[in-house]
């Protein structure tokens, strides 16, 4: 009689442990595809988030989004090194990108008409604004950021 409790019980556990593998295995596609149609819905509500901090005058907010190269400023030598160009974003709203090519790559073909995706920092100015922080932080203080153009990551 102990041995068939002892059965039963290492069947039940045996069961229980299938079936949490097997809900774990079905659950990332799941959360995947709710995070992809958060990802999603993240994008489109990227520009109304960057409006609302230029007219609420917000600063210190991570933002992720992507614009239209309207022009491409010479790059700021002074201090660290910033590759820097303005976006306009669908709003009409235009942003101006400051990347640190001291600590990430410089997008060296970059072109006016292009599309860039960002990841940064938003900084309020009576301009639109500035995105900075695209890039890796070495010291582990901030939320790393990056850029993205033609299909590739810069960070």
């Amino acid at each position: 009689e102990g041995f068939i409790i002892k059965n039963l019980f290492l069947i039940i556990v045996i069961a229980a442990i299938a079936y949490g593998v097997n809900q774990q295995k079905s659950s990332p596609t799941k959360s995947t595809s709710s995070s992809q149609s958060t990802s999603s819905s993240r994008s489109s509500n990227s520009d109304q988030t960057l409006q609302n901090a230029f007219r609420n005058k917000q600063s210190d907010l991570q933002v992720t989004g992507s614009g239209s190269v309207i022009k491409i400023l010479p790059d700021d030598t002074k201090g660290s090194k910033h590759q820097k160009f303005i976006l306009k974003l669908s709003t009409g709203q235009t942003v101006l990108i400051a990347h640190n090519i001291d600590l990430a790559p410089r997008i060296n073909s970059l072109r006016q008409g292009d599309t860039v995706s960002f990841n940064g920092e938003y900084e309020w100015n009576s301009k639109g604004g500035v995105i900075h922080w695209t890039h890796h932080d070495p010291g582990h203080r901030h939320e790393d950021g990056w850029l993205k153009h033609n299909g590739k990551v810069y960070k």
